[in-house]
């Protein structure tokens, strides 16, 4: 079995550093419609998925706390998990083209899917930021939970830990599952917002 590397970047951001974004999402209310290339090149439109649950990652594999849940195979775990339930997952890279640590669309796949084995239903291109501010994505990972009506009814951190250490995965209270099987079981979202954790996402400037 090939060995997949986790190795951890020099510098970690824990903190997002960059401006507000021009937009904000409002939990119950209709998550914004947005429509982004694939790896491979397809399009993809949120609007495709009206009438199932749709969880939306921020992600950079640059990043310390997203090699924190894939290094410890938690959110492999959970995309195969709840992909499996018929939820869509689409991992979503806004990291700009200037950035140091961008990846192009088949080295970004490469990473994630090939190397770490990531199952996302996509993984999607937001050089542009356009659909990051629009959901005011600040960190990856930064995790946001669509019902099937379309409207928001999670968004924030993964979990409580906020912190880069893989071993903090197992004690942590995953705030994405939980929100997924209380809406999969029609029940409110008991924790619907926390505060988002990890690298703050690099949007393009211009």
């Amino acid at each position: 079995m090939k060995r997949r590397s986790f190795t951890l970047a020099a510098a970690a951001v824990a903190l997002p550093l960059l401006a507000a974004p021009a937009f904000a999402v409002t939990i119950g209310q209709p998550a914004p419609a947005f429509e982004l290339k694939d790896t491979s090149g397809k399009t993809v439109k949120l609007a495709d998925f009206k009438g199932k649950h749709v969880v939306l990652e921020w992600v950079n594999p640059g990043c310390p706390f997203v090699v924190k849940h894939y290094g410890s195979q938690n959110m492999q775990g959970l995309q195969k998990a709840y992909t499996a339930k018929d939820v869509v997952w689409l991992s979503v890279n806004s990291t700009a083209k200037s950035a140091g640590d961008y990846l192009e669309p088949a080295a970004l796949n490469a990473k994630l899917v090939k190397e770490w084995g990531a199952a996302p239903t996509a993984v999607l291109m937001d050089e542009s930021g356009k659909v990051g501010r629009a959901y005011a994505a600040k960190t990856t990972p930064h995790m946001y939970v669509i019902d099937p009506a379309g409207k928001l009814v999670y968004a924030g951190g993964i979990d409580d830990k906020r912190t880069s250490n893989q071993a903090d995965v197992k004690t942590a209270n995953n705030f994405v599952k939980a929100a997924l099987n209380e809406s999969m079981a029609g029940k409110p979202v008991s924790t619907p917002t926390a505060t988002p954790y990890g690298c703050s996402v690099k949007y393009d400037a211009s």
